[in-house]
Formats: C-alpha cells, sequence, structure tokens
C-alpha cells in the first residue's frame, strides 16, 4: 500500500530523515517509534504531501506520490490526523466532522457522507451527544476523538495518526487506541507515530524505531517487545504488562 524507499529531507541545513525506509500493507496498524526529534513527524508529512523531501521514491497504491500536491493526496486516499488535534475550536463538534468530508460533498457524495457521519457516533458515541458543543470547550480526549473522526470523514484508505495520546490520561489513552484498533477491520489501515510506546505495540502488528531520522530497529511486535534496546530506550521495567 504505502513504500516509502531512501527518503532523505532537510529542513535547510538540518538533515530530518537520513536514506529512511519503510512499508505499510493494508489492513496493519504500523508504529513509528523514537524520542522528539527523531523524525517521525517529518516523516507523516512527507507522506501526506505537506514537506517535500530531498531525495528518495515514495508510492501509494503503486502511484508515485513525489511532488503531488497535499490535497491532490488526500483525494488518493491518504488522511492524516496532526499532532495537537488542531480543531476549529469555535465550530461546533458536526461542523469539524462535516469539514473532513468536503472533498467528498464536492462529488456529490451527500448521502454517503451523512451515513459515515453515524459510523463515527457508532465509534465515539459520546461525539454525538456533544455535537452541537463547540469543539473548543470539550475535553482533551473528546477533542482527540474529533480529530479522529474528522479524518475518517475523507474516508481514507491510510489513516496518518500522530500522536494521539498526547496529554490525555491513561483512562482516555486506553479509549482512543481501542478505538483505532477497531479501524483496520473497518477497512482503514494506520500509520502511527507515538512516543507511548507502551500503548502503541500493545496494538501494532509492525513498527519501526527512529533515531536522529534513521531506523535503527524494526519488526514485529513480539520481536521489538523482546528487544533488549526498545525495552532499555522506550518500556522499562514493567514492559510485559502491555502485553499480559
Amino acid at each position: 500500500m504505502l513504500k516509502v524507499e531512501s527518503v532523505s529531507v532537510f529542513y535547510g541545513v538540518i538533515q530530518a530523515l537520513r536514506n529512511l525506509s519503510i512499508h505499510v500493507t493494508p489492513g496493519e496498524i504500523v508504529t513509528l517509534l523514537g524520542a522528539n526529534g527523531a523524525g517521525k513527524t517529518t516523516l507523516m508529512k512527507v507522506v501526506s504531501g505537506i514537506h517535500p523531501l530531498s531525495k528518495g521514491r515514495l508510492f501509494f497504491q503503486g502511484q508515485n506520490l513525489v511532488g503531488v500536491p497535499a490535497e491532490h493526496i488526500l483525494q488518493l486516499g491518504i488522511g492524516q490526523v496532526p499532532e495537537g488535534r488542531q480543531l476549529f475550536a469555535p465550530l461546533t463538534v458536526l461542523d469539524n466532522l462535516l469539514l473532513g468530508a468536503y472533498i467528498r460533498f464536492k462529488r456529490k457524495e451527500k448521502k454517503e457522507v451523512l451515513k459515515d457521519l453515524d459510523s463515527v457516533f457508532d465509534l465515539f458515541p459520546v461525539l454525538k451527544d456533544r455535537q452541537k458543543q463547540r469543539a473548543g470547550t470539550l475535553s482533551g480526549g473528546e477533542q482527540q476523538m474529533v480529530a479522529i473522526g474528522r479524518a475518517l470523514m475523507a474516508k481514507p484508505q491510510l489513516l496518518l495518526l500522530d500522536e494521539p495520546s498526547m496529554g490525555l490520561a491513561p483512562m482516555l489513552v486506553n479509549l482512543i487506541f481501542n478505538s483505532i484498533q477497531i479501524l483496520p477491520h473497518r477497512g482503514t489501515t494506520i500509520l502511527l507515530v507515538e512516543q507511548n510506546a507502551k500503548a502503541a505495540l500493545k496494538i501494532a502488528d509492525r513498527g519501526y524505531v527512529l533515531e536522529t531520522g534513521r531506523i535503527i530497529l524494526e519488526g514485529e511486535t513480539r520481536d521489538l517487545l523482546d528487544n533488549k534496546e526498545v525495552q532499555r530506550a522506550y518500556l522499562g521495567k514493567e514492559y510485559r504488562e502491555v502485553w499480559e
């Protein structure tokens, strides 16, 4: 589905990604782990067309994405939930969700859009009760639900999730991640950037570990959980609890 091949990215003279390669196949949840500044968000921006790559190749469903504008990438089926949610705070929950489907309204898919709105409310029932409420007045967890729901309203085949647990209490982290785990069963493949390695590895099929713009480890979830370096750097002494 997604192939990132030998990609390098610069911000001015600073190199953010270094000859990086990953792949995501349909129906997977693939997680990117790494400390702040490792290049995780930069990779998301490259895939979604927000930031240009300096060299390398990028394919989605066999189509070359290099140089393709972000709005066209969305139309091809890649959606993104940005770090920090970035909702339209003065607008209602309903308006935020419907804005996620603006491309589909252009295609006159109103009936399908309303059906998918019900699907979002099924995934996050609290949003149905809050749909007339201004998004800026919601709790952090509810705002994250709106951000995910808004991205889903574009009906993406691949959803990029950037730090969905940021600033959330543990109970809400579990709720959000349980919902993310459902999405592949609904036809949405997930590429997940997350500093909460325990939560990410609990739901992911595979993972990559980034360090200063490079992939230093990759593998199935079980292999990463058993890796001593991953345990030391990201999981701590109680790492096994995430899997038990």
